[in-house]
């Protein structure tokens, strides 16, 4: 079924919130495919992964206290939606030559220290994330795949408690995934992202 919708203060941190910005996707979007370095190696696409129904794409980092905070989360997240056709993909967006600690060597090590079961990706040039509009780390797209495209229906926060676990009230993402699955539009299509500004040269 083709769904068309429309519509504190700590080092290097910054704290702005950015619902979309103007020069990424936008809800009905199709997103394009990217071919990127995972920790273990290998290069990953979207397209590599036939048997998935979409895709919670999280651009991530090592060094942001947000990201951080939301790591188990998004084990969490992929835990609970893998198995049911909606993996986790995991992208850092940082030069690692800006800030110290987001390259891929450093990468590896957190991702075997939480034991990430999804792919940690690097943007190398840093040209996926442009595409994507994310500005912040973490920055959520939930993707529909429909035939060879995927559609974007959910830009955002994970969930409304950024730094506490415990006060989360709206589950975001899970809510949007959750409709997808039940073959529904996602009530929210789009929230605000808080978190680190992503690091550039």
């Amino acid at each position: 079924m083709k769904i068309i919708l429309f519509a504190y203060s700590l080092l290097f941190l910054s704290t702005t919130t950015d619902l979309v910005t103007g020069d990424g996707y936008k809800i009905g979007d199709v997103a394009t495919d990217f071919s990127l370095p995972n920790v273990d190696g290998e290069m990953v696409s979207l397209a590599d992964f036939e048997d998935a129904k979409g895709f919670i794409l999280i651009f991530t980092c090592n060094t942001c206290p947000y990201s951080v905070a939301y790591e188990d989360r998004i084990i969490a997240l992929d835990k609970a939606y893998k198995s049911k056709g909606y993996p986790v993909i995991a992208i850092n967006p940082n030069d690692p030559a800006a800030i110290d600690g987001d390259d891929l060597a450093d990468m590896k090590v957190r991702a075997t220290e939480k034991g990430f079961s999804f792919p940690y990706l690097q943007d190398v040039g840093q040209q996926v994330y442009p595409q994507y509009g994310a500005t912040k780390t973490p920055h959520v797209f939930v993707l529909q795949k429909e035939g060879n495209n995927n559609i974007v229906l959910y830009i955002g926060a994970i969930d409304d408690s950024s730094r506490k676990p415990n006060k989360v009230k709206k589950r975001y993402v899970e809510q949007a995934v959750d409709a997808l699955l039940a073959g529904k539009s996602p009530s929210t299509t789009t929230t605000k992202a808080i978190g680190c500004s992503i690091k550039t040269l």
